[in-house]
């Protein structure tokens, strides 16, 4: 039996409106906007009916379509589409659900906007979960080869002229990268993805966008926890690019994937290991206790004065202690906070406003 969405609407900071879908019951885990979805759709597609299953398993898993996408406003101007746009709409769609702190999904286009957002609100985002992800791509990575200008063009060309079609020529183009195994079934639902979720002319300014994405200065400044999968053989977006995105962030883990699919079909054993690693991650998250009830008055006390860029004997002096016993203070709220040290603490804790 499938899954049925309840399916409401959010609008966005220019008024679009924009299709929010909760699956199952539970805490929040919430997937950023990518490109080839329908909240309705996708529980039932056999291209993305196992990560609906899966991801609303022990969680009210949220998902979303970009706008000009699935059931979103479809007339609306997409010209203009940009990280800055994606990331507003994410956080118009967790403003509106009234999410204070959540598990945060990106996958293929949508981990970078995951990774932006994480990097400008770390009070939000308690565990962060990237697959297919990439820092840059074709027009953002500034390479002087030749052949990759003209493998974009060969894509976007491909969508102008054939998105939702059924032309077999054009078809291939995307179901060679997305699909390195499939059966014809498979590939027959990707033709109706493509047909459900957007227009030709929208698929083509998704890619364009996604194309110009750029958050190699931006995930450096992701602090929450990080798991990154990626599949070996990946066409869409290689192997390489991922590895490259996770060693970005710090302390991210790297799970590589044996797929030759853009994302793995649940009958693959590479379903089966991403699930695993999945599950106990973000069983971490909910074994973890807040910041806030683990750091004690005194500690806050502490880190507000270090925050002020006191030394230990100043600290002291103002809270009638020992340096020794400000020291342990500190290092206790730095293990509390998972912070490497004084500045990424006092960072971490006014992220998350305990130093108000």
């Amino acid at each position: 039996m499938s899954l049925r969405p309840d399916i409401r609407f959010c609008t966005a900071a220019d008024g679009v409106k924009i299709a929010v879908g909760a699956y199952g019951r539970g805490p929040p885990l919430v997937r950023a906007g990518t490109w080839l979805t329908h909240v309705e759709y996708d529980a039932t597609s056999p291209l993305s009916a196992h990560w609906c299953e899966e991801l609303a398993r022990r969680h009210r898993y949220v998902a979303y379509d970009g706008r000009g996408c699935g059931l979103s406003d479809r007339q609306v101007r997409v010209d203009e589409l940009s990280l800055d746009q994606f990331v507003a709409d994410l956080e118009a769609v967790v403003d509106g659900l009234g999410l204070e702190r959540f598990p945060l999904i990106g996958m293929s286009m949508g981990a970078p906007v995951a990774v932006a957002y994480a990097a400008k609100h770390p009070e939000r985002v308690s565990r962060l979960v990237l697959h297919g992800g990439f820092h840059r791509s074709y027009l953002s990575s500034r390479s002087s080869d030749p052949r990759v200008l003209e493998e974009a063009d060969v894509l976007l060309k491909s969508a102008r002229h054939g998105w939702g079609t059924g032309s077999l020529a054009l078809r291939q183009v995307f179901v060679a990268k997305f699909m390195g195994e499939s059966t014809e079934a498979q590939r027959q639902a990707f033709d109706e993805r493509q047909r459900v979720t957007s227009t030709a002319e929208v698929a083509e300014k998704y890619l364009r966008a996604m194309f110009d994405l750029d958050v190699k200065d931006l995930a450096p400044r992701v602090s929450c926890p990080t798991i990154a999968f990626h599949s070996r053989g990946d066409q869409l977006i290689f192997f390489e690019q991922g590895r490259k995105l996770a060693a970005l962030i710090p302390g991210a883990r790297f799970v590589p994937l044996e797929s030759k699919n853009h994302v793995p079909f649940r009958e693959e054993p590479a379903w089966q290991a991403l699930v695993i690693a999945l599950r106990s991650f973000l069983d971490e998250n909910a074994r973890a206790p807040s910041p806030a009830k683990v750091l004690t008055s005194r500690q806050l006390d502490v880190l507000r004065r270090v925050a002020r860029g006191l030394t230990d004997k100043e600290i002291a002096s103002e809270l009638s202690l020992s340096p020794r016993t400000v020291e342990m203070h500190v290092a206790r709220a730095l293990a509390a906070l998972a912070s490497a040290n004084r500045a990424e603490a006092v960072r971490k804790a006014t992220a998350l406003g305990l130093l108000d």
